[in-house]
């Protein structure tokens, strides 16, 4: 059995907050609701100590750091869960504004694994995410390689993956700049990538779920990704060559 990394990662990316924004809110209540009996109630200090939040959803509702929102966890070192965000300036195609980044991490054991999908869709549908994927440290590492430009960022991509495209080349935010072990397209970026064709996606659908916006938590593997896998690998190189919009590899 393959040895994963102990965090899974996950970003969403979506609209910047806007004044009175409840998204934070939803994102930290549907995480909560994703994964029985978790309590995002604690920060961290400087010294990197829990400090319990009294009164959290206040804090959270009122607290607009770097234009997002504040550091949440739990109190379990042993299966940390964390979530925060903040605006990014730069926009996730040419010519758009700035956009809200959603980052939380899992504890990848057997529970969290199982309750990951629902995880990424709670932060998607409660961000009103674009898009956003969870994905092992390992695998995210590499599969961020990917992204290169001749000028800006020369290079080649690890493992044979695809060159994708910086976001100043891609030409709607509502399409991924690349993919992950679970990812999350909102209704408008299952369209603008194509998904799904039945005819094309039966075995992508077998690991899929809709969500209650019309969107999808689509996976790539049953188990997280492992790019040491061969299987993994392939099934990676496979769902890259299926949506060549991904990354802003299509023709213009």
């Amino acid at each position: 059995m393959a040895v994963f990394p102990d965090e899974l990662g996950i970003i969403v990316y979506a609209p910047a907050l806007v004044d009175d924004d409840k998204r934070p809110l939803a994102i930290v209540h549907g995480m909560e609701g994703a994964l029985p009996g978790l309590r995002l109630e604690w920060t961290l200090s400087e010294k990197e100590e829990f400090v319990a939040v009294p009164h959290r959803d206040g804090w959270l509702a009122a607290d607009r750091t770097d234009k997002g929102f504040p550091f949440l966890c739990n109190d379990d070192r042993n299966r940390p869960v964390t979530i925060t965000g903040w605006e990014n300036p730069n926009g996730l195609a040419a010519g758009s504004p700035p956009h809200l980044e959603v980052h939380g991490s899992l504890h990848l054991d057997t529970a969290s694994i199982a309750e990951a999908p629902g995880v990424l869709g709670a932060l998607g549908e409660g961000a009103r995410g674009f898009w956003g994927h969870a994905t092992p440290s390992n695998a995210a590492v590499e599969i961020s390689r990917q992204t290169r430009d001749p000028v800006r960022k020369p290079g080649v991509p690890p493992r044979g993956l695809p060159v994708l495209k910086l976001a100043a080349h891609i030409r709607s935010p509502e399409i991924p700049h690349r993919l992950g072990w679970l990812n999350y397209w909102s209704a408008a970026a299952a369209r603008a990538i194509g998904f799904p064709d039945p005819a094309q996606d039966a075995d992508l659908l077998t690991r899929a779920r809709r969500t209650v916006t019309g969107g999808w938590v689509v996976q790539l593997t049953d188990a997280p990704l492992d790019l040491d896998n061969p299987a993994h690998l392939d099934a990676l190189l496979r769902a890259y060559a299926r949506f060549p919009e991904i990354g802003g590899r299509s023709a213009p």
